[in-house]
């Protein structure tokens, strides 16, 4: 019998062991990784069922040959942006075209097909090993036992899932916190990102909720049935084993990664197909042979009363606060104070009172565009995949053109927004004559201090280069409100760049920005901080309109009737209407009442996710957290 200590069976043996500790690797950077001795008990247990199963590496070698080739990803990914791959990374790279993966590696494509051709021959060596040798053959009858022991588990945590473990019931619930969103509608939001960020280094498999089948529902009845006389798990008997940690392990949480992302993206062609044959009959009235580019800039986070243009004693818009073609709007909401919920709303006809369900029967104004002859850009430094982000994608993948340019997340690693900048500049040489360009920026997202370079650190005290800081600690509120408004100032700068290279290219040229929500702040004696809660200062949110001189000349009359309604209550429910009206499009039911540049211009009730559908407009603003109390009776919410 081969000795298990000779050269080629330690070179396999170690081979799995590198490629396993992966998860493990923030440790060696001085970070630290979640519930380690659960994931290792889990990779432990896993390759024991495997070796169990397939008896020896020769015949389970070939399964190893996706993670092989996900090493050099997952090891970039870990250095660089603190996290390994996620649904979101697959996402990118399904949907980024092998052009466009050389147009962004350039001169490193050679250096990662070189890297890639020699994990190739490392995982090939491993396999060519496995083939001649004999030791690691697990021909013991205790195989059969391992396999045995693995099944009763199974069974075993399967019976607790469904029924239940004894002990839950005797733990008693922790009281409701005051900053608990009232409605509840976005405290799912993924931008709790306290959690994230406390844990960068995992890459958690997504739950993606599936509308109930007849078959799902019949078994749960039966399932409700079968716990009225069978027990619950005893204490001692719950396996401790959850899909989250299992999806970090390596090789075998890419597995479960995998079949996350085939979720989402079977539930966004679910979500796309029920408006796909949906047709605005959209036209342009505009000039039909001046080329014109319409930038659409969705904010993230941004608050109404943190910008100096719009009154806020600090200068935090230096830039933006020279612009003559620039007009802000004083009087703008949004109703839920979600990304998710809200971004459906500004880029859609999807009603507020709506916005809570998923899904909506029409397109998005990208559609309307295309139909219009424009050529269609989104551009996101946001997320691709993900409980929370999939919905939007929904829409962005009606546009000719979609990159999602970060790769970090919500993470400290992640991107600035300046990243989006040459992928405009580049749509804009497109080619095409008409264009529309949409840029989804992470804007004022917590951790703020990560959202701007050091150079825009102007506000001191603040929290940059402070890893993980105690956001919940009120002795941080002033460096955290200092922090916060120095991501405006950067956000300043970055649309400053927008507006530059528009008018740099001379044409008739028109952007509106418009943020998702805004924040919570600690302000006077509120507790509250982020956002999910009720307050007027997440519902109140920045948003303006520049237009180009050209812009101005053809037309004057829009430029008329923004400036008249500078102050008119708006919604995000008026964007839609307004950004198609600005670039001259008609189409057959269109609302014109709805669009700020018309003179039909009409209001209308802003509802807002407050104790129900709160009408904002008919509300009182409670205390320094300035919660939004409808004086009448808020509508039901459906959801």
């Amino acid at each position: 019998m081969a000795s298990p200590l000779r050269p080629g069976t330690l070179y396999i043996v170690v081979s799995y062991l590198l490629i396993s500790a992966l998860p493990f690797l923030p440790l060696a950077m001085g970070q630290p990784v979640s519930d380690p001795w659960r994931l290792a008990a889990m990779e432990a247990v896993t390759w024991a069922l495997l070796w169990a199963v397939f008896k020896k590496p020769r015949w389970f070698h070939w399964l190893l040959l996706h993670a092989f080739l996900a090493v050099p990803t997952e090891i970039y990914l870990r250095l660089y942006f603190g996290q390994g791959i996620s649904t979101h990374h697959l996402g990118i790279i399904a949907e980024t075209s092998p052009k466009e993966a050389l147009e962004f590696l350039g001169n490193k494509a050679w250096m990662l097909l070189a890297i890639m051709l020699a994990v190739i021959a490392w995982w090939a060596s491993i396999l060519r090993l496995a083939w001649r040798s004999h030791a690691l053959s697990w021909s013991h009858y205790s195989r059969w036992l391992a396999i045995a022991a693995y099944l009763v588990g199974a069974s075993v945590w399967f019976y607790g899932r469904e029924l239940g473990v004894a002990s839950a019931s005797i733990v008693a619930k922790a009281p409701a916190s005051n900053s608990a969103p009232a409605s509840g509608s976005a405290s799912e939001e993924e931008e709790n990102d306290d959690a994230s960020d406390a844990d960068a280094s995992s890459s958690p498999a997504v739950k993606k909720p599936v509308p109930a089948s007849p078959a799902s529902t019949a078994y749960a009845r039966y399932v409700a049935k079968a716990a009225l006389y069978l027990p619950k798990l005893p204490r001692w008997a719950n396996i401790p084993y959850d899909d989250d940690t299992f999806a970090r392990t390596w090789p075998f949480g890419l597995v479960l990664r995998g079949v996350d992302f085939w979720n989402e993206r079977s539930y966004l062609a679910d979500l796309a197909g029920k408006s796909n044959a949906f047709s605005f009959h959209a036209h342009d009235t505009g000039p039909a042979a001046r080329p014109q580019i319409v930038v659409m800039v969705i904010g993230e986070s941004s608050r109404y009363d943190r910008w100096s243009i719009n009154g806020y004693q600090r200068e935090t818009n230096p830039l933006l606060g020279k612009e003559g073609n620039l007009v802000a709007f004083s009087n703008m909401v949004t109703a839920v104070s979600a990304t998710r919920l809200s971004v459906p709303v500004i880029v859609s006809r999807k009603p507020a009172t709506m916005s809570l369900k998923a899904g909506f029967s029409e397109k998005s104004f990208l559609t309307a565009f295309k139909e219009a002859g424009f050529k269609t850009f989104w551009l996101s430094n946001q997320m691709s995949f993900g409980q929370f982000d999939t919905p939007i994608s929904v829409f962005a993948k009606e546009a000719d053109v979609t990159q999602f340019l970060n790769l970090g997340g919500f993470t400290n690693s992640s991107n600035y927004d300046q990243i989006l900048l040459e992928p405009m500049n580049n749509a804009m040489r497109d080619a095409a004559p008409k264009k529309l360009i949409v840029l989804h920026t992470l804007g004022n997202h917590w951790n703020y201090s990560h959202r701007y370079p050091k150079s825009y650190d102007k506000w001191q005290p603040s929290l940059f280069g402070v890893e993980n800081p105690a956001f919940t600690d009120l002795a941080n509120k002033p460096a955290l409100n200092n922090s916060y408004d120095n991501s405006v100032l950067y956000t300043d700068w970055m649309l400053a760049e927008v507006i530059s290279n528009l008018k740099a290219s001379g044409q008739l040229a028109s952007m509106m920005f418009v943020s998702d929500h805004g924040q919570t702040l600690y302000d006077g004696s509120c507790n509250l901080a982020f956002h999910g809660h009720n307050t007027q200062y997440e519902f109140h949110i920045p948003a303006f309109v520049w237009y180009s001189d050209a812009f101005k000349e053809v037309h004057p009359d829009k430029v008329d009737q923004m400036n008249r309604h500078r102050t008119s209550r708006l919604s995000t429910e008026n964007v839609f209407h307004s950004l198609l009206d600005m670039a001259d499009i008609r189409y057959p039911d269109e609302k014109l009442q709805w669009s700020l540049f018309s003179s039909q211009f009409k209001r209308h009730t802003r509802y807002v996710d407050s104790y129900g559908w709160s009408n904002y407009d008919n509300a009182t603003f409670k205390g320094d957290c300035r919660e939004v109390i409808d004086k009448k009776k808020p509508l039901a919410q459906e959801k």
